[in-house]
């Protein structure tokens, strides 16, 4: 078994770890950090609920090594709340009823983050777009997109909040 050594910085502090050169993403996160937001839904990328940022990327975390992460930033569902406050896509979440069951809510809060990050503005279907990839098993998909929406109202504290610096 090959092993690399990674260090990356995720929710703000900088994580290093030896691991399996074939070891996904997801499962460094939520095994070896213990940082279990992010769930492994179907494990085949085609539910997003393990969806993270990578950088200012919402990406599938089952679809990409470890390695590949390392040097860089990564931001979970974990490091979205600051002191005991929610971010403004968590807020909306739950005050426009878009958690439904709540299994896919880190990875469509995570996606939601991704293209806000890009599109501070985006219209309904903007938001329909964005979201694609990541699946609700409730069908709750109006509440989410209207979630989305009023969180983009929000302004520059929703999708473009800058990250914290770094701890060793």
């Amino acid at each position: 078994m090959s092993t690399v050594r990674i260090r990356a910085t995720v929710n703000g502090q900088v994580r290093e770890s030896e691991v399996d050169a074939r070891r996904l993403l997801i499962h460094w996160l939520r095994d070896d950090l213990g940082l279990t937001g992010s769930h492994v839904g179907c494990d085949t990328s085609n539910c997003g609920a393990c969806t993270c940022l990578l950088g200012d990327e919402a990406i599938k975390s089952c679809t990409v090594l470890a390695a590949q992460a390392d040097g860089l930033e990564i931001t979970t569902i974990e490091g979205m709340s600051q002191d005991g406050e929610l971010h403004p896509l968590q807020a909306a979440f739950r005050d426009e009823h878009g958690l439904q069951c709540g299994y896919c809510t880190p990875g469509m809060i995570m996606a939601a983050e991704g293209l806000l990050r890009r599109n501070p503005n985006p219209s309904e279907e903007e938001v329909r777009h964005g979201l694609e990839g990541n699946l609700c098993r409730c069908t709750g998909y109006q509440n989410i997109v209207k979630a989305v929406i009023t969180a983009s109202q929000h302004g520059p504290g929703a999708g473009t909040r800058e990250p914290e610096g770094a701890q060793v």
